[in-house]
Protein backbone atom coordinates (compact mmCIF):
# COMPACT_ATOMS: atom_id res chain seq x y z
CA UNK A 1 0.00 0.00 0.00
CA UNK A 2 1.23 3.65 -1.02
CA UNK A 3 0.92 6.08 0.87
CA UNK A 4 -2.13 8.24 0.51
CA UNK A 5 -4.15 11.16 2.45
CA UNK A 6 -7.48 10.79 3.35
CA UNK A 7 -10.24 13.95 3.95
CA UNK A 8 -14.47 13.45 4.25
CA UNK A 9 -16.62 15.92 3.02
CA UNK A 10 -19.99 16.80 3.98
CA UNK A 11 -21.46 19.04 1.16
CA UNK A 12 -21.04 19.19 -2.76
CA UNK A 13 -18.94 22.29 -2.95
CA UNK A 14 -16.17 20.50 -0.85
CA UNK A 15 -16.09 17.57 -2.69
CA UNK A 16 -15.91 19.19 -5.86
CA UNK A 17 -12.94 21.11 -4.69
CA UNK A 18 -11.47 17.67 -3.48
CA UNK A 19 -11.80 16.44 -6.99
CA UNK A 20 -10.83 19.24 -8.60
CA UNK A 21 -7.16 19.39 -7.07
CA UNK A 22 -7.33 15.33 -7.96
CA UNK A 23 -9.00 13.97 -5.34
CA UNK A 24 -10.26 10.29 -5.88
CA UNK A 25 -14.11 10.12 -4.83
CA UNK A 26 -14.74 6.98 -2.44
CA UNK A 27 -18.00 5.85 -1.03
CA UNK A 28 -18.00 1.82 -0.18
CA UNK A 29 -14.57 1.65 -1.78
CA UNK A 30 -15.65 -2.04 -2.89
CA UNK A 31 -13.57 -1.91 -5.83
CA UNK A 32 -10.89 1.13 -5.05
CA UNK A 33 -9.60 -0.10 -1.90
CA UNK A 34 -8.84 -3.89 -3.76
CA UNK A 35 -7.42 -2.03 -6.24
CA UNK A 36 -4.93 -0.24 -4.02
CA UNK A 37 -3.87 -3.35 -1.88
CA UNK A 38 -3.02 -4.73 -5.18
CA UNK A 39 -1.00 -1.26 -6.35
CA UNK A 40 -2.82 -1.16 -9.66
CA UNK A 41 -4.18 2.34 -8.43
CA UNK A 42 -2.39 4.52 -6.35
CA UNK A 43 -4.82 7.60 -5.75
CA UNK A 44 -2.56 10.55 -3.44
CA UNK A 45 -5.84 11.67 -2.05
CA UNK A 46 -9.15 9.71 -1.38
CA UNK A 47 -12.00 11.86 -0.77
CA UNK A 48 -14.95 10.42 1.08
CA UNK A 49 -18.66 11.82 -0.23
CA UNK A 50 -20.67 9.17 2.25
CA UNK A 51 -21.95 11.91 4.27
CA UNK A 52 -23.52 13.77 0.92
CA UNK A 53 -27.08 13.97 0.29
CA UNK A 54 -27.51 11.54 -2.83
CA UNK A 55 -29.15 8.54 -0.64
CA UNK A 56 -32.47 8.69 -2.42
CA UNK A 57 -34.98 7.22 -4.89
CA UNK A 58 -37.22 9.01 -6.49
CA UNK A 59 -40.18 8.85 -8.85
CA UNK A 60 -39.90 11.58 -11.34
CA UNK A 61 -42.54 13.73 -12.37
CA UNK A 62 -42.79 11.76 -15.42
CA UNK A 63 -43.10 8.59 -13.82
CA UNK A 64 -39.45 7.47 -14.33
CA UNK A 65 -36.87 6.38 -11.16
CA UNK A 66 -33.72 8.45 -10.10
CA UNK A 67 -31.46 7.01 -8.02
CA UNK A 68 -28.95 8.39 -6.05
CA UNK A 69 -25.32 7.87 -6.42
CA UNK A 70 -24.87 6.87 -2.99
CA UNK A 71 -28.01 4.45 -2.83
CA UNK A 72 -26.37 0.84 -2.07
CA UNK A 73 -27.03 -2.13 -3.95
CA UNK A 74 -28.89 -3.79 -1.31
CA UNK A 75 -30.86 -0.62 -1.12
CA UNK A 76 -31.71 -0.13 -4.64
CA UNK A 77 -32.72 -4.02 -5.19
CA UNK A 78 -35.24 -3.72 -2.27
CA UNK A 79 -36.89 -0.77 -3.32
CA UNK A 80 -40.57 -1.22 -4.00
CA UNK A 81 -40.13 1.00 -6.27
CA UNK A 82 -37.57 -0.31 -8.39
CA UNK A 83 -39.17 -3.60 -8.20
CA UNK A 84 -42.52 -2.71 -9.49
CA UNK A 85 -41.80 -0.59 -12.06
CA UNK A 86 -38.08 -1.45 -13.49
CA UNK A 87 -37.55 -5.41 -12.05
CA UNK A 88 -34.68 -5.68 -14.24
CA UNK A 89 -33.03 -3.99 -12.38
CA UNK A 90 -33.46 -5.40 -9.40
CA UNK A 91 -32.63 -8.87 -10.51
CA UNK A 92 -29.30 -7.59 -12.14
CA UNK A 93 -28.49 -5.87 -8.46
CA UNK A 94 -29.74 -9.23 -6.98
CA UNK A 95 -27.36 -11.30 -8.87
CA UNK A 96 -24.58 -9.15 -8.44
CA UNK A 97 -21.45 -10.02 -5.92
CA UNK A 98 -21.87 -10.92 -2.59
CA UNK A 99 -24.61 -9.83 0.20
CA UNK A 100 -21.89 -8.54 2.41
CA UNK A 101 -20.35 -6.61 -0.77
CA UNK A 102 -24.26 -5.28 -1.96
CA UNK A 103 -24.94 -3.96 1.52
CA UNK A 104 -21.45 -1.43 1.52
CA UNK A 105 -21.12 -0.84 -3.00
CA UNK A 106 -23.18 1.79 -3.73
CA UNK A 107 -24.82 2.95 -7.70
CA UNK A 108 -22.20 5.17 -8.50
CA UNK A 109 -19.05 2.98 -7.74
CA UNK A 110 -21.18 -0.02 -9.22
CA UNK A 111 -20.94 1.70 -12.53
CA UNK A 112 -17.56 3.22 -12.10
CA UNK A 113 -16.07 -0.48 -11.20
CA UNK A 114 -13.18 -1.25 -13.06
CA UNK A 115 -12.94 -4.82 -15.17
CA UNK A 116 -11.74 -8.29 -13.22
CA UNK A 117 -9.43 -8.68 -16.20
CA UNK A 118 -6.72 -10.80 -14.46
CA UNK A 119 -4.08 -9.07 -16.84
CA UNK A 120 -5.16 -5.68 -15.32
CA UNK A 121 -4.90 -6.96 -11.92
CA UNK A 122 -1.67 -8.18 -12.18
CA UNK A 123 1.05 -5.27 -12.39
CA UNK A 124 3.72 -7.59 -13.80
CA UNK A 125 1.58 -8.07 -16.91
CA UNK A 126 1.48 -5.96 -20.32
CA UNK A 127 -2.05 -4.12 -19.71
CA UNK A 128 -2.68 -0.99 -22.03
CA UNK A 129 -5.61 0.26 -19.52
CA UNK A 130 -2.97 0.27 -16.75
CA UNK A 131 -0.20 1.26 -18.61
CA UNK A 132 -0.81 3.04 -22.00
CA UNK A 133 1.50 1.78 -24.69
CA UNK A 134 2.78 -1.51 -22.89
CA UNK A 135 0.34 -3.90 -24.84
CA UNK A 136 -2.51 -6.54 -24.00
CA UNK A 137 -1.71 -9.86 -22.61
CA UNK A 138 -5.03 -10.76 -22.71
CA UNK A 139 -5.05 -11.01 -26.55
CA UNK A 140 -2.94 -13.81 -26.62
CA UNK A 141 -3.40 -15.04 -23.08
CA UNK A 142 -6.02 -17.19 -21.52
CA UNK A 143 -8.94 -14.90 -22.90
CA UNK A 144 -11.70 -17.20 -22.16
CA UNK A 145 -13.67 -14.50 -20.06
CA UNK A 146 -12.93 -11.86 -22.28
CA UNK A 147 -14.78 -9.14 -24.49
CA UNK A 148 -15.90 -10.29 -27.82
CA UNK A 149 -18.10 -6.98 -28.64
CA UNK A 150 -16.67 -3.65 -28.86
CA UNK A 151 -12.81 -4.79 -28.85
CA UNK A 152 -10.04 -2.91 -29.98
CA UNK A 153 -6.06 -3.90 -30.77
CA UNK A 154 -5.09 -1.93 -27.31
CA UNK A 155 -7.67 -4.07 -25.15
CA UNK A 156 -10.36 -6.94 -24.58
CA UNK A 157 -11.43 -6.64 -21.43
CA UNK A 158 -14.98 -6.28 -20.24
CA UNK A 159 -17.05 -3.98 -17.97
CA UNK A 160 -18.22 -6.08 -14.79
CA UNK A 161 -21.17 -4.24 -13.52
CA UNK A 162 -24.71 -6.03 -13.81
CA UNK A 163 -26.84 -2.82 -13.30
CA UNK A 164 -24.89 -1.48 -15.82
CA UNK A 165 -26.53 -4.01 -18.23
CA UNK A 166 -29.85 -3.34 -17.12
CA UNK A 167 -29.45 0.61 -17.38
CA UNK A 168 -28.05 0.65 -20.73
CA UNK A 169 -31.06 -1.22 -22.02
CA UNK A 170 -33.64 1.02 -20.32
CA UNK A 171 -31.88 3.89 -21.87
CA UNK A 172 -30.47 4.83 -18.91
CA UNK A 173 -29.10 8.72 -18.06
CA UNK A 174 -26.07 9.51 -15.45
CA UNK A 175 -26.71 12.60 -13.76
CA UNK A 176 -22.96 14.43 -13.36
CA UNK A 177 -22.05 17.31 -11.28
CA UNK A 178 -18.86 19.33 -11.62
CA UNK A 179 -17.07 22.64 -11.27
CA UNK A 180 -18.84 23.76 -15.19
CA UNK A 181 -22.03 22.59 -13.67
CA UNK A 182 -24.96 19.86 -14.20
CA UNK A 183 -25.07 17.63 -17.30
CA UNK A 184 -26.33 14.74 -18.44
CA UNK A 185 -25.18 11.76 -20.51
CA UNK A 186 -26.93 8.85 -22.12
CA UNK A 187 -25.52 5.46 -19.94
CA UNK A 188 -24.20 3.77 -23.56
CA UNK A 189 -22.52 7.14 -23.93
CA UNK A 190 -20.99 7.30 -20.37
CA UNK A 191 -18.86 4.28 -20.75
CA UNK A 192 -16.61 4.20 -23.17
CA UNK A 193 -15.25 1.68 -25.64
CA UNK A 194 -11.41 1.03 -25.66
CA UNK A 195 -10.35 2.31 -28.98
CA UNK A 196 -6.49 3.42 -28.74
CA UNK A 197 -7.49 4.84 -25.16
CA UNK A 198 -8.22 1.78 -22.88
CA UNK A 199 -7.42 3.72 -20.26
CA UNK A 200 -10.00 6.16 -20.53
CA UNK A 201 -13.06 4.54 -19.26
CA UNK A 202 -15.74 6.85 -18.46
CA UNK A 203 -16.79 10.13 -19.95
CA UNK A 204 -16.19 12.16 -16.87
CA UNK A 205 -14.67 15.91 -16.85
CA UNK A 206 -12.22 16.53 -14.07
CA UNK A 207 -13.03 16.88 -10.67
CA UNK A 208 -16.72 15.29 -12.22
CA UNK A 209 -19.41 13.52 -9.27
CA UNK A 210 -21.97 11.21 -10.09
CA UNK A 211 -24.83 12.51 -8.48
CA UNK A 212 -27.54 9.92 -9.79
CA UNK A 213 -28.74 7.82 -12.20
CA UNK A 214 -32.26 8.27 -14.30
CA UNK A 215 -34.11 5.49 -15.78
CA UNK A 216 -37.24 7.42 -17.94
CA UNK A 217 -40.79 6.63 -17.50
CA UNK A 218 -41.50 3.43 -19.99
CA UNK A 219 -44.72 2.24 -21.47
CA UNK A 220 -47.02 0.41 -19.51
CA UNK A 221 -47.26 -2.41 -19.47
CA UNK A 222 -44.02 -3.94 -19.49
CA UNK A 223 -42.11 -7.08 -19.24
CA UNK A 224 -38.47 -7.11 -18.08
CA UNK A 225 -35.86 -9.22 -16.10
CA UNK A 226 -32.12 -10.19 -16.21
CA UNK A 227 -30.32 -13.16 -17.11
CA UNK A 228 -26.92 -14.11 -15.95
CA UNK A 229 -24.69 -17.36 -17.32
CA UNK A 230 -21.86 -18.12 -14.95
CA UNK A 231 -19.50 -20.96 -14.03
CA UNK A 232 -20.70 -20.58 -10.68
CA UNK A 233 -24.00 -19.46 -8.71
CA UNK A 234 -22.92 -17.00 -6.36
CA UNK A 235 -19.87 -14.51 -6.49
CA UNK A 236 -19.33 -14.72 -9.73
CA UNK A 237 -19.09 -12.82 -12.52
CA UNK A 238 -20.90 -13.23 -15.80
CA UNK A 239 -20.15 -15.45 -19.11
CA UNK A 240 -22.95 -13.67 -20.57
CA UNK A 241 -26.17 -11.95 -19.72
CA UNK A 242 -29.06 -10.03 -21.08
CA UNK A 243 -30.91 -7.63 -19.81
CA UNK A 244 -34.58 -7.60 -21.72
CA UNK A 245 -37.52 -5.63 -21.48
CA UNK A 246 -40.83 -5.97 -23.71
CA UNK A 247 -43.84 -3.67 -23.89
CA UNK A 248 -46.73 -5.38 -25.57
CA UNK A 249 -50.07 -4.31 -26.24
CA UNK A 250 -52.57 -5.82 -28.45
CA UNK A 251 -50.28 -8.99 -28.16
CA UNK A 252 -47.74 -6.97 -30.44
CA UNK A 253 -44.34 -5.82 -29.26
CA UNK A 254 -44.38 -2.26 -29.24
CA UNK A 255 -41.61 -1.35 -27.66
CA UNK A 256 -37.84 -3.79 -27.26
CA UNK A 257 -35.21 -3.07 -24.92
CA UNK A 258 -32.69 -5.46 -24.79
CA UNK A 259 -28.34 -5.51 -23.72
CA UNK A 260 -25.88 -7.92 -22.88
CA UNK A 261 -23.09 -7.79 -20.18
CA UNK A 262 -19.85 -10.55 -19.99
CA UNK A 263 -19.37 -10.02 -23.80
CA UNK A 264 -18.63 -6.27 -24.67
CA UNK A 265 -16.12 -4.07 -23.19
CA UNK A 266 -19.45 -2.26 -22.17
CA UNK A 267 -22.71 -2.75 -21.57
CA UNK A 268 -23.68 -4.06 -24.92
CA UNK A 269 -27.07 -2.45 -26.26
CA UNK A 270 -28.50 -4.64 -28.82
CA UNK A 271 -30.61 -2.60 -31.58
CA UNK A 272 -31.03 -5.43 -34.38
CA UNK A 273 -32.26 -7.52 -31.73
CA UNK A 274 -34.92 -4.78 -30.47
CA UNK A 275 -35.48 -3.28 -33.87
CA UNK A 276 -36.58 -6.90 -35.55
CA UNK A 277 -38.80 -7.50 -32.40
CA UNK A 278 -41.04 -4.47 -32.79
CA UNK A 279 -44.30 -4.77 -34.32
CA UNK A 280 -44.06 -8.66 -34.54
CA UNK A 281 -45.99 -10.95 -32.00
CA UNK A 282 -44.26 -13.33 -29.91
CA UNK A 283 -43.47 -16.32 -30.82
CA UNK A 284 -40.66 -19.19 -30.46
CA UNK A 285 -39.76 -18.57 -34.29
CA UNK A 286 -39.57 -14.67 -33.37
CA UNK A 287 -37.45 -15.06 -30.60
CA UNK A 288 -34.81 -17.24 -32.27
CA UNK A 289 -34.78 -14.69 -35.05
CA UNK A 290 -34.09 -11.82 -32.89
CA UNK A 291 -31.40 -13.51 -30.83
CA UNK A 292 -29.51 -14.78 -33.90
CA UNK A 293 -28.59 -11.15 -34.30
CA UNK A 294 -26.80 -10.23 -30.74
CA UNK A 295 -23.77 -11.40 -31.78
CA UNK A 296 -23.59 -9.38 -35.01
CA UNK A 297 -19.80 -7.77 -35.28
CA UNK A 298 -18.18 -10.23 -32.31
CA UNK A 299 -14.66 -10.57 -32.58
CA UNK A 300 -13.62 -13.73 -30.69
CA UNK A 301 -10.52 -14.57 -29.51
CA UNK A 302 -8.84 -18.14 -29.18
CA UNK A 303 -10.49 -19.17 -25.71
CA UNK A 304 -14.27 -17.42 -25.67
CA UNK A 305 -15.34 -18.41 -29.57
CA UNK A 306 -18.07 -20.05 -27.09
CA UNK A 307 -19.29 -16.84 -26.01
CA UNK A 308 -20.65 -16.10 -29.73
CA UNK A 309 -23.22 -18.93 -29.38
CA UNK A 310 -23.86 -18.68 -25.64
CA UNK A 311 -24.57 -14.80 -26.29
CA UNK A 312 -27.31 -16.04 -28.49
CA UNK A 313 -28.96 -18.63 -26.48
CA UNK A 314 -28.87 -16.41 -23.35
CA UNK A 315 -30.71 -13.84 -25.65
CA UNK A 316 -32.98 -16.36 -26.34
CA UNK A 317 -34.08 -17.59 -23.17
CA UNK A 318 -34.60 -14.26 -21.42
CA UNK A 319 -37.14 -13.24 -24.57
CA UNK A 320 -39.09 -16.24 -24.18
CA UNK A 321 -39.26 -15.68 -20.51
CA UNK A 322 -40.05 -12.15 -20.28
CA UNK A 323 -41.88 -12.57 -23.59
CA UNK A 324 -44.15 -15.72 -21.98
CA UNK A 325 -43.19 -17.96 -23.80
CA UNK A 326 -41.21 -20.47 -22.26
Amino acid sequence: MHPFSYTRVSDTREALNAGRRGGRYIAGGATLVDLMRETVERPETLVDITGLPLSEITVTERGGLRIGALVTLSEAAAHAKVRTLCPVVSEALELSASAQLRNMATIGGNIMQRTRCTYFRDVTADCNKRQPGSGCAALHGVNRTHAILGTSDACVATHPSDAAVAFAALEAQVHLLGPGGTRQVPFTDFLLRPGSTPQREQSLRKGELITAVEIPALPRPLRSGYLKVRDRQSYEFALTSAAVALHLRGGVIREAKVAAGGVGTVPWKLPAVEQHLVGERPSGALWSAAAAKAADGARPLQHNRFKVELLKRTVERQLRVVGGTK
